[in-house]
């Protein structure tokens, strides 16, 4: 069988779908990966096929507009209207290219950013779609849409509602541009008000969530053709070395704290860098500095800090005491499966969702909001994360549960399941 997979957005979101491509290539199927080029090495590295499409999250994240969209905060609708507007002159160039990639499929597997050009290519094709997505969206009277990051006390009914109401918000802003394209790109009639929406929340199709039913269990009202596979975890390749320094860093004292913000844009990215080195200097911690796409600082980092570029997530956080993170969902699940507690610094879309979760599970304290990101604030979430026994307890027998989940096999067995 071939089956295509079509996914958009930063390193934290295509990492899950090569993991999972690559489980479904050793398993005997044709696998064609379809997402942004500079993901082509590692995707063929891993035996897919590959299929470029347009865009890069690092220059659109970096650009003007993606920094004020970063500035949304937890504003949902300002969020997606945002994001809107930064991706849609590249919609059409995306939507024929994730056309001409399905070509040959036999079912195609989406992303959630993947999803709106999927959704009609697989409608065109007459093909099955999968929905695989790393954040719950099926309504349930369980919890809160995650899009919203609503206190689930306010009960089962007010829960299912708001997912019906995310997913209508999510959804509207992005149909006048698609039936537009549906119309030149496909030659396909206009979607109605609920159509979309509708078609996801009766389950007409199998759907994967890739996190771990430790971290949150298959709610008692999703059905069958739902599955809680567990993460889709891509390993460091094994040639991989540690960049110069780093390990006689970390051998040279007790375990540091990492800080990372992922791909997230910091406004006073200097001053930013100060105030992670004062708080770790007050908590008597060492810490490792992920400068990567964030903007932090490398130079005039204190003797205590060392700052890298990038390092694989596997390799490092099973040797630092915590990590302070975005509250990204690769990050999160890398922090959780390491057996560690977090510091969630959340900017926006599921981030706060993440945070607020892992500090019920407690094995993080509250989140930080990125707005209110102070010295004082963060230097005692550090104390708490590194000196709370019952935390750091909680986080490594909940990184063991993790560690004994094996998500791309149960996503594998669930295709296999629906399609043989």
């Amino acid at each position: 069988m071939r089956i295509a997979i079509v996914t958009v957005g930063s390193l934290g979101d295509v990492q899950p779908y090569i993991a999972l491509g690559s489980g479904l290539r050793v398993a005997g199927y044709h696998v064609r990966l379809a997402t942004h080029a500079h993901y082509e090495a590692v995707a063929r590295s891993r035996g897919l096929d590959f299929f470029p499409l347009a865009g890069d999250s690092h220059e659109i994240l970096g650009s003007d507009a993606g920094r004020r969209w970063q500035g949304t905060g937890r504003n949902v609708l300002r969020f997606w209207l945002g994001f809107i507007r930064i991706v849609e002159p590249l919609m059409s160039q995306v939507l024929t290219q994730c056309w001409h990639a399905c070509q040959d499929a036999e079912v195609i597997i989406a992303s959630l950013l993947g999803f709106p050009a999927s959704y009609h290519v697989a409608e065109k094709l007459r093909v099955p779609l999968v929905p695989a997505f790393y954040l719950p969206l099926s309504p349930t009277r369980a919890f809160p849409s995650v899009m919203l990051a609503m206190d689930p006390a306010l009960g089962g009914t007010f829960n299912r509602w708001t997912h019906l109401m995310a997913g209508q918000l999510l959804w509207e802003p992005l149909r006048p541009v698609l039936n537009r394209l549906r119309r030149e790109v496909l030659d396909l009639a206009p979607l109605g008000f609920r159509r979309v929406t509708s078609e996801f929340f009766a389950e007409r199709w199998p759907i994967l969530y890739g996190y771990s039913p430790a971290v949150l269990p298959k709610p008692v009202d999703w059905g069958d053709r739902i599955h809680v596979t567990g993460y889709w975890f891509l390993d460091r390749p094994p040639a991989w070395q540690p960049p110069p320094g780093l390990i006689e860093f970390l051998e040279a004292g007790p375990p540091p704290v990492y800080v990372g913000f992922g791909s997230m844009q910091l406004p006073n990215a200097a001053a930013k860098t100060e105030l992670v080195g004062r708080a770790l200097a007050a908590t008597g911690r060492r810490g490792v500095l992920l400068t990567g796409r964030s903007g932090l600082r490398k130079d005039r980092l204190p003797d205590n800090v060392f700052g890298v570029e990038s390092v694989p997530h596997d390799w490092l956080f099973p040797r630092v005491e915590a990590a302070v993170h975005h509250g990204g969902a690769g990050t999160t699940a890398a922090a959780l499966r390491a057996g560690i507690p977090s510091v969630v610094v959340p900017f926006f879309a599921d981030q706060p969702f993440w945070g607020w979760h892992l500090a019920r599970l407690h094995v993080a304290p509250s989140p930080i909001p990125h707005r209110r990101l102070t010295f004082e604030r963060l230097a005692d979430a550090i104390h708490v994360a590194t000196s709370d026994r019952d935390m750091k307890h909680r986080a490594a027998a909940l990184g063991a549960r993790i560690q004994a989940d094996n998500g791309v096999a149960r996503a594998v067995e669930a295709v296999r399941h629906h399609f043989g």
